[in-house]
């Protein structure tokens, strides 16, 4: 290489990194940190690092590190965040429907009053499958099922008190049945679901649409329903709703600020992720997940999440699991 190419070369470089350095000091936001209150690679921690992923990218925060605090449901991370964040707007933590739950069941002490609500994200739609095999062709013939013989209608699903749980309740309840005798068997994962589904073990299983994907489109099972409140693209199970049974439940995630944070810093968090989810980059992420875009801004969110607090604590009540 001759000392011309060699001064372009580097002037180019020069110029890269002193674009890049300008993006970096052009974020809207700084070096954050976000807890996600579970393990490695569920679905805490794949929206914190999506977020990661687009903020960064598009410029809107200088750099972002994930945190990963399981135990209980998400409640330990919450108390560890709720204590310790203080005002810091470089703070942040991810929960979801399965948080609100495993506060209620718990009776955890740090409930989500004591953070501050900054948007509704994502939603995850759960499908309601029966294996391939099963007699039950449709949601109606599902609820007859558990109309006839609730005790031996078997849930296959997630955790105890999760959304899984909670749709079965109110599945069980749309049936005209007592909720408190929902037969539900809780799963570690979705694959030892699936080996009591198949095996015969159960009679239907619940989970997010995307765990039991491919054994659906494969046609080992069979998806009656989502619980979505819409139809979603791509997926050819109907909501609930459409098919004439009134329930409704979205697994859905978001984001919260420090308990303390300035009204000055929740303004400019608020339009940092508002900016985030209406970026190309956001959208391309949801479609390549396979997540719904269920995005609320903090005043509408905070709104929801004392409704849905409410709504919850009235299911796990059904089921014999508030304050247990």
């Amino acid at each position: 290489m001759n000392m011309f190419a060699k001064l372009i070369g580097c002037g180019v470089a020069a110029l890269c990194l002193s674009m890049s350095n300008a993006v970096a000091q052009d974020a809207k936001l700084g070096e954050l940190s976000i807890i996600a209150p579970a393990g490695a690679g569920g679905g805490w921690d794949s929206a914190a690092r999506a977020i990661q992923q687009v903020m960064t990218e598009t410029g809107i925060a200088r750099s972002i590190q994930v945190l990963n605090v399981p135990g209980a449901g998400g409640t330990v991370g919450l108390a560890q965040f709720a204590t310790g964040a203080g005002s810091d707007a470089n703070q942040l933590l991810v929960g979801g429907i399965t948080m609100v739950g495993a506060i209620i069941s718990n009776n955890a002490p740090v409930k989500l009053d004591a953070v501050k609500p900054l948007a509704r994200l994502t939603g995850d739609p759960l499908a309601v499958v029966v294996p391939a095999s099963s007699d039950i062709k449709t949601i109606d013939d599902l609820l007859g099922k558990i109309k006839s013989d609730v005790a031996g209608t078997v849930w296959a699903g997630g955790s105890a008190g999760g959304a899984d749980h909670m749709l079965a309740a109110l599945l069980t309840e749309a049936a005209g049945e007592d909720p408190s005798k929902v037969n539900y068997v809780a799963f570690s994962g979705g694959g030892e679901a699936l080996a009591a589904m198949l095996g015969g073990q159960v009679v239907a299983g619940i989970s997010g649409y995307g765990e039991w994907q491919g054994q659906i489109e494969s046609g080992d099972l069979r998806a009656l329903a989502i619980s979505y409140p819409e139809p979603i693209e791509g997926i050819d199970a109907q909501p609930l709703k459409a098919q004439g049974v009134d329930v409704e439940l979205v697994n859905w995630r978001g984001i919260f600020a420090a308990p303390q944070v300035s009204d000055e810093d929740m303004a400019k968090l608020t339009a940092a992720f508002d900016e985030m989810v209406k970026s190309d980059k956001w959208q391309e992420l949801l479609k390549a997940r396979g997540w719904a875009d269920y995005y609320l801004p903090a005043d509408e969110f905070a709104s929801f999440l004392t409704e849905e607090t409410q709504r919850i604590e009235g299911i796990l009540t059904s089921v014999g699991l508030a304050g247990k």
